[in-house]
């Protein structure tokens, strides 16, 4: 028999579910099932229930056609349980390692109708926060059972439906489910407390509980917090037709009822000023309607002086307490932050003086209203005119003539501006004049931490590739490749996002989880793969004969990624070697990574009669047009090469050790966009035997391209064009909730 069915509710979870799944599936035991309910998600969260379902017979998966609630969500799932005890995990949270074992023991050793687990807050910058597990419990529980009446305080851990597995049966015999709305674990977790006779404690974390910055409803502000009342009213009718039963819980449970109605009206982040009023006035009245005949244990201290506000219905005194002690933790946070500040060197001071003017030129401008006819666009910290920006640029010329478009470069890529192209440098007045009066900035990394997001202005985060290598928050928890990274800072450059361009929906979901905020999403492909699939056979002879390349040349692009945790590292590469295999006919193209356009320290290839360095070529799409092969390893060229349908070679020498030190989303040695060598030498035999061309390779190209280049159909630029600078609004996918 099944000891364990999760139910796993999937509502706009699209960046966080694979991590659930994973998390339950890898645990070191086997009799469990998983049953993923799609609640008629809009993003891709159904997609990946049901690919989870394809590949793994312990997950079902359940599409709803229309969105009705978690509550309801996870009452589907219920009924399609076959598991002695269910367990409701949200598709955003992920359970511990390693922990379901000590579970499974527990329920096989005691059965109990309840088990509560212990969890763990776990925070944008990757710290945790205890739950109230050892100040509920001081001494461990210790592996008995017992009943809600015998050991109150269980009362005061939190009232969630994902921190208890509950019997199966026991839900079925009592009659117990959830209801619709917000706040729907207070009704039936509280209720599952009262009803059991069998209560055990596992004092271990099991869950991660995401404190997620955009999305969840404890940080979405308006009246549907007001839906709290019900879900109470619910358990004390629940607990009126249980009759005197119940009466000695009363008022243990009225307290937890007042502490939470006044935990949601602290919470600045749910309730709006203008709404707090009423939402004071429904605590007094339902504290007058269910307090207990003979009283309640109310707290002492501060939270005892709330209580006795909400009895009286002061809510101008509560407020005026309120703002009180906001006032005060706002002093101190300030007292803390304050520093002192060392006198720089005088180089150094007279760059910061110059730079300080600079700054106060960008305010003044900032004063100035907004150019409604003025774009800025950038690329790769100002390198130059490239990637989806220059594609975005192009396709607003055509289609939104009366945007002016402005690019900034520095000073020493200027040379590589197309003639025609207005441009300002970097660091001068022209520039922070232009950051400052904007109405549209297009970028693929982010702008500097002094640009303020201006009210009217509207900024385009386009990125530069489909993700290998983690990214983002994600990149905490792999320390060695994200060293003097500002984790704060990058989220409050990731506030000014407006819009984040994404190429397939792999991406959606990373960028997600990796850039937490408020942005909208344009999955639309990749402006700069466009050029990919609208070139000409005349354009390709055309580039060709401009890098010196014959008609019947076999030519390979070689371009490695960048390795931030080992800055002087450099796969094992062989020029004359790789050519020596490739035959007479054979020529290498190779580009480093942009990271080293500066350095110096980084050996360039001579230019030979068969091998010649692109690693200053302005476009390097212009590359991808004329090679027959790629040989890549951890770069993102693969995805947008992977338009060209050509063979794709993975030569990842240091797979193993970059997958550990840097962290990468998926196994792309499992999942390749062709063959794969872990060493030159096998990279050799790769093009010795023909491997390369192989049908096996191929095959593994369109998985890939099924995947990944879905959305690559020559007009991802234009989307972009139509949907920011035109307003246009795209069209509904069809079979839609």
């Amino acid at each position: 028999m099944t000891l364990i069915s999760f139910v796993v509710p999937a509502f706009r979870v699209q960046g966080y579910l694979r991590e659930c799944l994973d998390s339950i599936l890898d645990q070191p035991v086997a009799d469990i099932e998983v049953i993923g309910v799609d609640d008629c998600s809009p993003d891709d969260s159904g997609e990946i229930l049901a690919e989870y379902a394809a590949r793994d017979r312990r997950v079902h998966a359940v599409r709803l056609t229309e969105n009705v609630g978690l509550g309801p969500a996870r009452n589907v799932g219920l009924d399609r349980a076959v598991g002695e005890y269910v367990w409701f995990v949200d598709g955003d949270d992920w359970l511990a390692p390693e922990c379901l074992a000590e579970v499974a023991e527990r329920l096989r050793a005691t059965r109990p109708d309840v088990l509560l687990v212990d969890h763990v807050r776990t925070h944008w910058n990757n710290a945790a926060t205890s739950s109230a597990m050892a100040e509920v419990f001081p001494e461990p529980p210790g592996e008995g059972t017992f009943r809600l009446r015998d050991r109150p305080e269980t009362l005061r851990l939190l009232h969630t439906a994902w921190n208890r597995l509950v019997r199966r049966q026991f839900l079925l015999k009592e009659g117990l489910r959830f209801a619709p709305g917000w706040y729907e674990d207070v009704s039936f977790s509280y209720p599952v407390l009262m009803a059991a006779e069998r209560i055990g404690v596992l004092d271990r974390v099991c869950v991660n509980y995401r404190q997620r910055r955009a999305g969840a409803i404890t940080r979405t502000r308006g009246d549907r917090h007001f839906e709290v009342f019900h879900q109470w009213h619910r358990v004390f009718r629940l607990m009126d037709s249980w009759g005197p039963a119940v009466d000695d819980l009363r008022p243990a449970i009225f307290e937890r009822m007042i502490w939470h109605y006044l935990t949601v009206l602290g919470n600045g982040q749910r309730i709006a000023p203008d709404l707090r009023p009423a939402f004071f006035a429904q605590i007094t009245a339902d504290y007058a309607r269910w307090l207990p005949p003979g009283g309640y244990p109310a707290p002492e201290g501060t939270e005892g002086l709330k209580h006795r506000l909400v009895a009286a219905g002061r809510w101008r005194t509560f407020s005026a307490l309120r703002s009180a002690y906001r006032a005060r933790d706002a002093a101190r946070r300030t007292a803390r932050s304050t520093k002192r500040r060392v006198a720089p060197p005088a180089r150094r001071a007279a760059r910061l003086a110059r730079d300080t003017l600079l700054r106060e030129y960008y305010r003044a401008e900032l004063r100035r209203p907004v150019d409604p006819t003025l774009a800025v666009y950038a690329a790769y910290w100002y390198r130059g005119y490239a990637d989806n920006p220059a594609a975005i640029y192009e396709a607003a010329r055509r289609l939104a003539p009366g945007v002016r478009g402005v690019w900034i470069v520095r000073r020493d890529r200027v040379h590589t501006v197309p003639e025609g192209v207005e441009y300002v440098v970097a660091g001068t007045p022209a520039y922070y004049r232009a950051l400052a009066r904007a109405r549209w900035l297009v970028n693929n990394v982010n702008f500097p931490d002094f640009v303020r997001k201006r009210a009217g202005s509207v900024h385009v985060q386009t990125h530069h590739g489909t993700p290998v290598k983690v990214m983002g928050l994600d990149q905490q928890r792999y320390p060695i490749g994200a060293v003097g990274m500002d984790f704060a800072g990058l989220l409050r450059r990731v506030d000014r996002w407006d819009y984040s361009v994404s190429a397939n929906s792999f991406s959606t979901q990373m960028w997600e989880r990796a850039y937490p905020a408020a942005y909208t999403t344009l999955e639309v492909g990749y402006p700069r793969n466009d050029r990919l699939v609208t070139a000409t056979a005349e354009e390709v002879l055309g580039l060709r004969a401009e890098l010196g390349l014959g008609p019947g040349e076999r030519v390979v692009l070689y371009a490695p990624t960048h390795r931030e945790h080992l800055p002087g590292y450099r796969p094992p590469f062989d020029p004359e070697r790789l050519l020596d295999v490739l035959g007479p006919s054979g020529r290498l193209l190779m580009r480093s990574h942009y990271f080293h356009d500066r350095d110096r320290r980084v050996r360039r290839p001579a230019d030979r009669e068969r091998v010649r360095d692109v690693s200053g070529h302005p476009r390097v799409e212009d590359l991808y047009l004329v090679a027959d092969v790629l040989v890549t390893d951890y770069s993102s060229a693969m995805f947008d090469y992977a338009v060209l349908d050509r063979p794709i070679v993975v030569y990842a020498p240091d797979w193993e050790a970059y997958r550990l030190a840097r962290g990468v989303y998926f196994d792309l040695l499992d999942q390749p966009p062709g063959a794969v060598a872990t060493s030159f030498a096998d990279l050799l035999d790769l093009f010795r035997s023909g491997t390369v061309d192989a049908e096996a390779a191929t095959k593994a190209r369109q998985r890939f391209r099924a995947r990944f280049c879905a959305l690559e159909d020559g007009r991802a630029a234009e989307r972009v064009v139509r949907r920011v600078f035109l307003g246009e609004q795209p069209e509904p996918a069809p079979g839609g909730c």
